[in-house]
């Protein structure tokens, strides 16, 4: 059976991982990305892609009614990954995170309730839950049961987003599943974050800046394994699924510290550019996922080790340089102050 699938968010990180993946293992499948192309979306993500017949883009935003409407059009699946998403971002302007992750995600739940879609996937992240605990405050792997607690107007507004979602499972029956994966890592990932930002400085012989006392920990994915548990939750009979939170991490929880330690080591560099920096504000000390439930209920298992999956990052930001110098040469000043954060001025 021949399927279209909406993705938004198809631009960005996981979103191009996900479409090249998808296209790349289901010949039954058609893709529209539906992306606004902020500072974090980027066409050059999808070249591998672009002549391909099933795919199409849209360039547009998911709070329009009339440009998600038109996107959807024909559509019988979306998977829904556009949202803001870097919490140091986040903390300085609040207010776009809620309109662009709730509100837009609200959007997308109408349009999809008026067309009957039968298949609505929520991109959620383990960021909900806050610090990795249980009720009884004893630090383990979060359960999908366990109580939602953002700690930064990231997660806030993703919580809000996925707590909708669910709540149009409840009242009106739509057939959505949600999803809250650990961090993720890999080609294409917007140097922002932790590990291309780390990877960058270090090929350019920057300080690798090391929020705190470097000891805050993440569970890591790589997004490939990430991309394969969607696949597997898109394609799963109904009643599987429907109304459900799945889970999705590797077990590989490593601190800020030894990440850098690692990312030095294997292009042989000096840890003389580690330079601690001030905490970021709300910092979550701990984020990790027991995704016992999606193995359990799905078969799905993380393929990639963090060693194996550093080693293929690495390599893909040496080989492509021109993307990162095309990425930079945006001048987005917030990525420019994160480059530059540990430097002493």
């Amino acid at each position: 059976m021949q399927h279209t699938l909406l993705v938004t968010g198809g631009a960005g990180f996981i979103g191009s991982n996900f479409v090249q993946h998808i296209l790349s293992v289901q010949p039954d499948i058609a893709v529209v990305v539906l992306d606004k192309l902020t500072y974090a979306g980027n066409l050059e993500n999808l070249d591998t892609v672009q002549a391909d017949p099933r795919f199409s883009f849209i360039q547009g935003d998911i709070c329009d009614v009339e440009t998600v409407r038109a996107a959807m059009k024909g559509c019988d699946w979306v998977v829904h990954f556009a949202a803001e998403t870097h919490v140091d971002r986040s903390i300085l302007h609040p207010g776009s995170f809620v309109h662009t992750d709730v509100e837009g995600t609200l959007t997308l739940l109408e349009i999809a309730r008026e067309y009957g879609v039968s298949r609505f996937v929520q991109i959620s992240t383990d960021e909900v839950y806050g610090n990795a605990e249980s009720p009884d405050g004893l630090s383990r792997p979060s359960l999908e049961t366990d109580a939602i607690k953002p700690l930064s107007p990231y997660a806030a507004s993703k919580a809000g987003a996925d707590r909708l979602a669910f709540s149009y499972w409840a009242t009106y029956g739509m057939p959505v599943v949600i999803t809250r994966c650990s961090n993720n890592y890999g080609p294409y990932q917007y140097p922002e974050k932790q590990l291309p930002l780390f990877i960058s400085n270090a090929m350019a012989h920057r300080p690798i800046p090391i929020y705190g006392d470097g000891k805050n920990t993440r569970d890591w994915i790589y997004v490939r394994d990430h991309t394969a548990a969607l696949i597997k939750i898109l394609y799963a009979p109904s009643e599987h699924i429907a109304g459900e939170v799945f889970n999705i991490g590797a077990n590989e929880e490593r601190s800020i510290l030894e990440n850098a330690q690692t990312i030095l080591s294997r292009l042989g560099k000096s840890e003389d550019l580690l330079t601690f920096v001030p905490d970021r504000l709300g910092h979550v000390r701990r984020h990790a996922v027991n995704s016992a439930k999606l193995q359990r209920v799905l078969g799905w298992t993380p393929s990639v080790r963090f060693e194996e999956g550093i080693a293929e990052t690495i390599s893909w930001y040496q080989k492509n340089t021109s993307w990162l110098e095309h990425v930079l040469a945006k001048k987005d000043l917030f990525l420019e102050n994160a480059l530059q954060l540990g430097i002493k001025h």
